[in-house]
This record gives C-alpha cells, sequence and structure tokens, in this order.
C-alpha cells in the first residue's frame, strides 16, 4: 500500500531516502529550509523517475521542518511517515516532538547524527526508530575486521539483528550434518543455502556440503558464534 511520506532535509541522505521511497510506489515529500537548494532536488526527483508525470507522487516545499506551518503545507495531517534526516540533531528532534504530538504522525522516524545524543531519541520526543548512522556503520566495519568471510547483506531493528552469508568450509565440523543436527545459537535462524548457484531450502534433513552458502538471519551478538559454527577446525 503507498504511504504518505514527509522527508525533512534535502541533503544526501534525504534525497537517497525519497528516491527509493518514489521507487516503491509512494509519495514524498521533501522539506529542505535551504531555498536555493529547492530547484536542484525538484530536478534531482523528476530525473529519478523513468516515466514524468503530469501529477508526479513528489513535492519540494523550502523552509524549516521545525515550523509548523512548513509541515502543514507539506500536507503533514495526511503523512503516514515522517522521516527527520537532516544533518542537525536538534532539528531532527524538533521536527519528531510536532510531528507526533502537535500533529499525531502515525510513524515517526529521526536521524542520529552524533552518537552522544542517541539517549534522547526515544518515544518521550516523538521518535518511534532512532538511526544512529555513526553506530551502525562502526559495528558494519568491527565486523568485516572480527568474522573473516562473513558478508553482512542487511542490516535489521537499527543493527541488532542481520541477514548475513557464510560458506561452510571444507573442513568444518558442520559438513556432513543434516540442518536440524546444528547447534545453532538461540537467536539465529537460517534463512537459505545457495548450493553451486541453486537455492536449497534449509530443512532440518538437508546435509551440508563444502562451500555451501548459508544465509542466517542473527543477532549481533551471536554472529561470531554462528561464523565459529561453520568455520574450519
Amino acid at each position: 500500500m503507498a504511504m504518505r511520506v514527509i522527508v525533512v532535509g534535502g541533503g544526501k541522505v534525504g534525497m537517497r531516502l525519497a528516491q527509493l521511497l518514489l521507487s516503491g510506489g509512494h509519495q514524498v515529500t521533501v522539506i529542505e529550509a535551504r531555498e536555493e537548494k529547492a530547484p536542484r532536488i525538484r530536478r534531482d526527483l523528476a530525473a529519478w523517475l523513468a516515466q514524468p508525470s503530469p501529477t508526479p507522487p513528489w513535492s519540494v516545499i523550502p523552509g524549516s521542518g521545525t515550523d509548523p506551518t512548513v509541515l502543514e503545507a507539506a500536507g503533514i495531517q495526511q503523512a503516514t511517515v515522517v522521516a527527520a534526516t537532516t544533518g542537525a540533531d536538534e532539528t531532527n528532534l524538533v521536527v519528531t516532538s510536532l510531528a507526533r504530538f502537535e500533529f499525531g504522525v502515525p510513524r515517526v522516524i529521526a536521524r542520529v547524527n552524533d552518537p552522544r545524543n542517541a539517549w534522547m531519541f526515544t518515544p518521550d520526543m516523538g521518535v518511534d526508530v532512532a538511526l544512529n548512522q555513526a553506530d551502525l556503520m562502526a559495528h558494519l566495519i568491527a565486523e568485516e575486521i572480527s568474522l573473516g568471510d562473513m558478508v553482512t547483506l542487511l542490516k535489521l531493528r537499527k543493527g541488532l539483528y542481520s541477514l548475513v552469508e557464510e560458506k561452510v568450509h571444507p573442513t568444518s565440523a558442520a559438513v556432513g550434518r543434516p540442518v536440524g543436527a546444528l547447534n545453532l545459537p538461540s537467536e539465529c535462524v537460517l534463512a537459505a543455502i545457495i548450493r553451486k548457484g541453486e537455492l536449497i531450502i534449509p530443512r532440518s534433513d538437508v546435509v551440508l556440503q563444502p562451500a555451501d552458502e548459508v544465509l542466517a538471519v542473527a543477532h549481533q551478538s551471536q554472529l561470531a558464534q554462528f561464523a565459529a559454527l561453520l568455520a574450519a577446525k
């Protein structure tokens, strides 16, 4: 179902988000405080859509997202989601508070720029989901350093869970064992096995073979345990 989303902040993060939402068939309004940037944002959004429309599913409103009149002009009363993506944490917090408590927007998402400010991005400030970009990036880098060949495909729930891919080492103790006999971590679920280019459903009787690519969803605290399960003896 198509959503009406207001993105506050037309920088790199906000524009990329707007593009992804438009690709998903949603209606997007971008609020940008720097009025001189509005024409460029309009051109970029128009160029993103392969087929121009006389009534495009996007609009750009110059002004501050902390101004209730600007939010009203952006159609916040009809918005399904507000995403505060500016480079200033104080601005994002004001936007989230207005969106939730003044206008009752059902879902409010905020970008956290400085990890030291993350403690303020709570439901008490109107925030449903706070995305701490520095923390997420640091975790991704740390995982690449510590987990060898494991590949992180997707971060879920603010980085608490990850969709990862790990190859079964030829000398791993998991080789020749059925999936049901693996001692998987408690918060780890196998999603698929790719074997010689073919997708295999990881049923309990499927026996692992060397070089199988195993996709799993796991809690970040158990990624190392999962990697060790498929690693060399």
